[in-house]
């Protein structure tokens, strides 16, 4: 007996969920648990369900599919993408290796599909994801907004709105003026992400949004701090200082 694939769509048009549901079904070993409209829903069902494989498509509002598969961290399950038209994300997924899908799907192509997942989920996953992802980033870069995930919630923070960023070990925290959220990430990525007009790395453990600057007192003889419009005060290295002489 083959086994049975667990499988998922998230896609927020209807009528593209309709026609992909429509071609699964002529699949007896492939079980639709769900359909979702959006990518946090999507997301949701991820967690609740463990699919062995998701049909996700790219362009969607407020979460689109790389977003989703940044917040699903480690244990994502298959990926395939499904698009009406992104050349980049077409050429990404060639480089690698990525399984997709044309909108609308080919019952051809869709076959070859399912003939590569029951291949695949004999083995071990070995999507590129994160490179996927960092690759897309990069394109979109710089970041106008950063994505937490905290269990089945996703907070959606603007870049204008963060104040400062202090990193934590393997995590860096974001301060906004209403509240914080902890994100595991590396502050050297986010200091490349970020935009070099606004964002500026005053000490190893902190970057600055200079809007939210005040002034800069002495600390020391030979040290400095930022006193920010909140008041909060960060320290700033020599090499930091010199950065933000850049700015001022």
């Amino acid at each position: 007996m083959s086994q049975i694939i667990k499988a998922i769509i998230v896609d927020d048009e209807a009528l593209s969920r309709e026609a992909l549901r429509n071609a699964l079904a002529g699949y007896n070993d492939v079980e639709l648990l769900q359909e979702c409209p959006n990518g946090i829903e999507g997301l949701q069902a991820i967690q609740k369900h463990s699919p062995d494989v998701v049909f996700l498509d790219i362009q969607m509002p407020k979460l689109d599919g790389f977003d989703v598969v940044e917040l699903l961290g480690d244990n994502e399950p298959v990926i395939v993408f499904v698009t009406a038209h992104d050349d980049y994300a077409l050429q990404a997924f060639e480089a690698q290796a990525m399984d997709y899908l044309l909108k609308p799907v080919n019952k051809e192509r869709l076959k070859k599909t399912i003939e590569r997942l029951r291949i695949r989920l004999q083995s071990s996953n070995d999507q590129s994801l994160k490179k996927l992802v960092v690759s897309h980033q990069n394109q979109q870069a710089p970041l106008t907004r950063i994505l937490i995930r905290d269990g089945m919630n996703v907070s959606i923070i603007p870049t204008e709105d963060i104040i400062y960023i202090e990193a934590s070990d393997d995590y860096v925290t974001l301060f906004t003026l209403r509240e914080s959220y902890l994100k595991y990430d590396r502050m050297s990525r986010l200091e490349q992400m970020l935009d070099p007009q606004y964002f500026c790395r005053i000490h190893r453990s902190y970057i600055l949004n200079i809007k939210y600057l005040q002034k800069i007192e002495p600390y020391t003889k030979d040290s400095r701090v930022a006193i920010l419009n909140n008041g909060v005060s960060l320290p700033i290295s020599r090499s930091g200082y010199s950065r933000l002489n850049n700015f001022l």
